[in-house]
């Protein structure tokens, strides 16, 4: 009984540990200095277009590919919403369509990461979504391109927080059991 209580309590200081470790990494904005091939962002969040768009418009990549994007919304819509020049949507802007959740994006900017040929990509997303967004993307590309985590802060809430942790943690080790392996 008490093997189990000590194994128990060896979880439970694991977990509380990488908590903390979560909770200290959490990926700030990039230099926009440091350049890639291209720059990838996710939908779904507040902060994330507008950052690429000035990563694109200060020349840190050639390329961007907005994922997850609703199927009915234009490129002269976006460019709008963001007082981005249209030029700018239709030479360097490409919106994906397919993905609708973190893993779905993650195959779907692989495939257009292939398809350009890039070697580095900078990942603009919540600071919280980071780890997991950069996972799944790792492998989806199969370890095959530069991924830089670009976080855009957020006052996430705790609770936003502690649920993020989890979704890594089991994606982490579905991975690492190759439980849905790209």
């Amino acid at each position: 009984m008490r093997a189990i209580w000590r194994l128990l309590a060896l979880c439970g200081l694991a977990w509380a540990l990488g908590f903390a470790l979560f909770m200290l990494s959490l990926a700030k904005p990039l230099d926009p200095g440091i350049k890639t091939d291209a720059v990838v962002v996710p939908t779904g969040g507040a902060g994330r277009i507008p950052r690429g768009i000035a990563l694109l418009q200060a020349g840190s990549a050639k390329r961007m590919l907005i994922t997850g994007t609703d199927p009915m919304v234009r490129p002269i819509e976006l460019a709008v919403a963001h007082r981005a020049p249209p030029s700018l949507f239709r030479c360097c802007i490409d919106l994906g369509h397919e993905a609708v959740d973190t893993r779905s994006n993650a195959d779907e900017t692989a495939g257009w990461v292939r398809k350009h040929g890039y070697k580095s990509v900078r990942l603009v997303t919540a600071d919280w979504h980071v780890p997991r967004a950069k996972l799944e993307l790792g492998n989806a590309l199969g370890g095959e391109v530069e991924i830089r985590g670009d976080g855009v802060r957020t006052n996430a809430r705790f609770s936003t927080l502690l649920r993020e942790y989890h979704k890594y943690l089991v994606r982490r080790i579905a991975l690492l059991f190759g439980i849905g392996n790209g």
